[in-house]
């Protein structure tokens, strides 16, 4: 009886494993009462929990456990790559292809990525380590993780975490700041229906956008080929069996996979540390900073420019597609109920997802 007792995880629980498994909860938690992306809060909420009760299996450093094989796909970056052609299949760039223009937001984002880069690397962190830490300000999972997996693997757990957990608060972290750099009146602008984008213009952009992105950061070529094979599946109109498994099957299958693997790289004997602590504040700051960033560039293109834009819009310049794009609406619905962005919003959203590939593609140019 007492050898058994010794071999429950109850006898081993210690304050760390503890405090992991409530966390794990509160991720549950917020998913389900908040519905705060839900799709990746819950499947890395219970993968924090299964990882974190003594004498689990689901160990994924245990060649023995299965859970050592599911995270090998976020280990070998397999995982990102799938998670983007699923992505792919599911956008829609018309909005962006309307107004061409709205891609320079996507890219203003970006400035969360390089300024937390900078302030990471006047810290204890190395350079490589500093750049897999920025791109958390690009509130883009799979792009974090696979940037993390080359550049600074033994940080893979704590920036994967970080990234996801910040993707999902987007509701919480990005009101504040547009309220705070916009005027009642800016959030109250309302913006011209964006133009019908043609069937030829939706199937050359996945090709074109391809060749330019990829002949410029060639080490982005992975995410960003994907990216836009699936968005050629969806936009083809003669491949609708590829494009449907793509975004419905396929990629819920994945992110089941990544989200549990990534919550089972939690376990509090490693991941609670003054580094993961470091690595936390940084990413809020990054996703601050990128935050800003896009709302601020919105208000220079009014002064140079005929045609307003409502600066909410520049907010959902970071990729967490279609989170961000629905907060812009939010925010401006709340100053003004009959004000829909949405449709706007989208153009700087989709862009922010390959202005963050193409940031990462740049920062493993340098390092990698």
């Amino acid at each position: 009886m007492l050898e058994f007792i010794q071999s429950t995880g109850i006898y081993q629980l210690d304050w760390r494993s503890l405090t992991m498994i409530v966390i794990g909860l509160v991720f549950i938690g917020l998913a389900i009462i908040k519905r705060f992306e839900p799709l990746l809060l819950i499947p890395i909420g219970f993968g924090i929990i299964i990882a974190n009760i003594p004498f689990s299996a689901a160990d994924i450093n245990d060649p023995h456990s299965t859970m050592y094989y599911l995270y090998m796909g976020v280990e070998m970056e397999i995982y990102p790559p799938l998670i983007f052609l699923g992505i792919g299949a599911m956008t829609d760039f018309s909005f962006l292809l309307s107004k061409p223009r709205l891609i320079l937001l996507g890219a203003a984002a970006q400035i969360g990525i390089f300024s937390t880069f900078w302030i990471a690397g006047s810290l204890d962190f190395t350079l490589k380590q500093a750049a897999a830490i920025g791109i958390i300000g690009g509130a883009d999972g799979p792009t974090a993780i696979y940037t993390t997996s080359i550049l600074a693997p033994d940080l893979l757990a704590p920036i994967s975490l970080a990234a996801y957990s910040y993707m999902a608060l987007v509701p919480i972290i990005q009101p504040p700041i547009m309220r705070l750099l916009t005027t009642r009146a800016e959030r109250r602008i309302r913006m011209a229906a964006p133009r019908d984008v043609g069937r030829a213009e939706r199937i050359a952009f996945p090709l074109v956008g391809t060749l330019v992105t990829v002949l410029i950061v060639p080490k982005a070529a992975v995410l960003l080929g994907m990216l836009f094979f699936g968005n050629l599946l969806k936009e083809s109109g003669v491949t609708d069996r590829l494009s449907n498994t793509a975004k419905g099957s396929f990629i819920d299958a994945v992110t089941i996979l990544l989200g549990v693997s990534v919550g089972a790289s939690a376990k509090g004997a490693t991941f609670l540390s003054s580094q993961s602590i470091k690595i936390f504040l940084l990413g809020v700051c990054a996703f601050a900073v990128a935050s800003a960033g896009g709302v601020l560039f919105a208000k220079l293109m009014n002064l140079v420019s005929r045609e307003k834009i409502n600066p909410l819009i520049g907010s959902a310049g970071v990729s967490a597609v279609p989170m961000a794009a629905r907060v812009s609406q939010m925010v401006a619905q709340s100053e003004s109920p009959d004000n829909f962005i949405l449709m706007h919003a989208m153009g700087p959203n989709v862009a922010g997802v390959i202005g963050s590939a193409v940031a990462a593609g740049v920062l493993l140019s340098f390092f990698a």
